[in-house]
């Protein structure tokens, strides 16, 4: 029987079940009893032998060689802590985040950044994509808030995470790697549905996104510090536990607020899962940076390869050099899965990305060709590409300070162009927006709205109000489809908005076939609208007499004309799609003259004659008593034309 003295203060209280601990030693056999707590594991029997001064008397049969005490005190003070601190940090899953602490940002409405041609390629990292209404791209960080902070939030498409060895590993070193390089990994979640991984977030956007930004200038000194911000990282993250990165790619090279470029999307090789099929176009761009072995290979491992990475750097140099794109092939313009077959393909010479000496130094070409080499092995290490990039640019090379002074200098004249031109196009849309706006309403009216003003109704003692319609367009219409009712709507009524731009008038409203004008208001012009009018009308039907209807060329359209004299009282009517209205019974007395009208022919009240006869220039012609609904017998004239010479002007 031998005694084995263990301190109590290293066992828990609990535990007293024990495992056997083997070990070969000199072809002899060391038995030694380990209890189940070293592994992590709280359980055993409720009963234990009692402590004796503050150590636990353990009776055992312990079979004790000679030589091996030292080993055996070394094994217990040495590798067991060692062993018990790694099982704790990993019971403690101090990676874990849960779901309920996780509050949703704003930050993907309100952020929105210049747009990627092969977005889609972004799928499965950090960002994602978004379509505007004109058609272009634009990226947005995936965001949200987590204790406080904004954090960037990668969603995992799986239906749940079952916490092996190997993923709580996983877990461990993504919580151990941190360098300056490198986006910062704050946590994890694994609550069905919601799987989602948490990092740092930085706020500049993508590489991606900034290369093809055109309207941010990239000078070689920013370039370069780009380049080596990305060799930095990629050199800590191959000589860490993690040691390759798998998934290296322009949209997974982020930028911070104080312009340093750190890598995301790394490690977690057990998290990431084909989220796309893989004939899609989205599947072929996401490879556009991995290397022909892997591409080959039936089922690659996801953490990928450093060699591998040094490929992925070799397509993103050229990215920098030539902000043409990913892959950029000058030869002609192929496919995300035409590229990727060529370069599986192994045909010679083999299928590489275009470098162009105008764009760069010739080193750097070199370098990048040395990077997608065919062979693994004839590809630099980050260690070489270090200092390769050290001699090119050796005339650059300054301290951090400067280095970081001259990113912000240079992003402060990217900011003040890109204000400017936002500017512009700010003060362009706006003058679209108001030529709108003056179209829907009288120029004083829209300037009352658009100083908040509330627009009061008006009383106008006299006005001229114009109606027109088309006689036989119900007929008209059914003999026609849809569409060309509209097309001739629309080509008429562009016609006449055209001729009306002539006169001081303002269009109301068209209705169908029903076009109404008014002259006299907002802006009171004496008894001129009634001239105003007079010739508008004699200008519409004159160009209505040569009008051509595009589905029946042969057929005359015939125009009916209304126009009466008298007092109003005009208003914006609504908060939405506001619309200056007219009230009054001179706008029935006007929409009177026109249905009693005649095709081809200006019909005119006595009062509207009365004003037109002080202008001695018109030519009116009586058509005599005229039988109206609501009004009785009114007598009423014909507008037949206007005199060339008036004294009246």
């Amino acid at each position: 029987m031998g005694l084995l003295l263990l301190s109590s203060r290293l066992l828990c209280s609990r535990c007293w079940a024990c495992e056997v601990f083997t070990t070969l030693l000199l072809s002899r056999v060391v038995v030694l009893y380990v209890p189940w707590w070293l592994y992590g594991l709280h359980v055993g029997p409720v009963d234990f032998p009692p402590l004796l001064g503050g150590f636990l008397y353990v009776s055992t049969r312990l079979l004790v060689l000679p030589g091996v005490e030292r080993w055996v005190v070394k094994l217990f003070y040495l590798y067991l802590p060692r062993k018990l601190r790694l099982e704790k940090e990993l019971a403690a899953e101090l990676w874990k985040v849960r779901w309920e602490d996780i509050q949703t940002s704003n930050m993907e409405k309100n952020l929105r950044r210049a747009g990627s041609k092969l977005t889609l390629s972004l799928r499965g990292s950090n960002y994602g994509s978004l379509l505007t209404t004109e058609g272009q791209f634009q990226i947005f960080a995936k965001t949200a808030y987590y204790k406080g902070n904004i954090v960037a939030v990668k969603y995992i498409n799986r239906k749940r995470i079952e916490l092996t060895r190997k993923v709580l590993f996983e877990l461990k070193h993504m919580r151990d790697v941190q360098n300056e390089h490198l986006t910062r990994f704050v946590g994890a979640c694994i609550d069905p549905p919601n799987i989602c991984i948490l990092t740092e977030y930085c706020p500049r956007g993508s590489l991606q996104d900034i290369l093809e930004n055109e309207s941010i200038t990239l000078d070689w000194m920013f370039r370069y510090s780009l380049i080596n911000d990305i060799v930095k990282g990629m050199l800590f993250l191959h000589n860490s536990v993690i040691m390759s990165h798998g998934n290296l790619k322009s949209s997974n090279c982020v930028v911070d607020s104080r312009f340093v470029l750190k890598i995301t999307d790394y490690g977690l090789a057990s998290f990431r899962s084909a989220m796309d099929l893989e004939d899609s176009h989205a599947y072929f761009a996401k490879k556009l940076w991995t290397s022909p072995e892997l591409l080959r290979m039936e089922s690659a491992n996801p953490q990928g390869s450093q060699k591998g990475d040094i490929y992925s750097f070799g397509i993103i140099l050229q990215e920098i050099a030539l902000r043409n794109g990913v892959f950029y092939v000058d030869s002609g313009d192929y496919s995300p899965k035409e590229i990727i077959e060529r370069v599986k393909s192994r045909e010679k010479p083999y299928f590489r990305p275009s470098t162009n000496l105008y764009c760069h130094i010739q080193e750097l070409g070199i370098l990048m060709q040395r990077c997608w080499a065919e062979d693994p092995l004839d590809r630099p290490d980050f260690n070489q590409i270090k200092v390769l990039l050290r001699k090119f640019n050796r005339e650059n090379s300054s301290n951090i300070l400067d280095n970081l002074l001259s990113r912000m200098e240079q992003y402060a004249n990217n900011l003040e162009e890109l204000v400017e031109d936002r500017t512009q196009a700010y003060l362009e849309e706006k003058r679209k927006a108001e030529a709108l706006l003056y179209q829907i309403l009288p120029h004083s009216v829209a300037e009352q709205l658009k100083r908040g003003e509330t627009v009061q109704a008006e009383a106008f003692d006299s006005v001229t109000i114009y109606f027109s319609d088309i006689v036989g367009f119900t007929a008209l219409s059914a003999e026609s489809t849809p569409m060309q009712v509209v097309t001739l709507l629309n080509d008429l009524y562009t016609c006449f908005d055209a001729i009306i731009d002539n006169f001081d008038v303002y269009k109301v409203e068209t209705i169908g076939d029903a076009y109404m004008v008014v002259s006299g208001l907002p802006v009171r012009n004496g008894k001129l609208h009634a001239r105003e009018i007079a010739r508008m009308s004699l200008a519409l039907l004159d160009a209505v007499r040569t009008f051509k209807i595009r589905h029946r060329p042969d057929q005359q359209l015939r125009l009916r004309i209304g126009i009466h004299t008298g007092p109003v009282c005009a208003g914006v009517v609504g908060l939405k799609m506001p619309r200056y209205c007219l009230f009054g019974d001179t706008v029935n007395t006007a929409s009177r003259m026109e249905s009693n009208g005649e095709a081809l022919k200006i019909h005119v009240s006595t009062d509207t004659r009365n004003v037109l006869e002080e202008f001695n220039c018109f030519q009116l012609g009586l058509r005599g008593d005229v039988e109206m609904k609501g009004k009785g017998k009114v007598r009423t004239y014909w507008l037949l034309g206007e005199r060339s010479s008036s004294t009246h002007g």
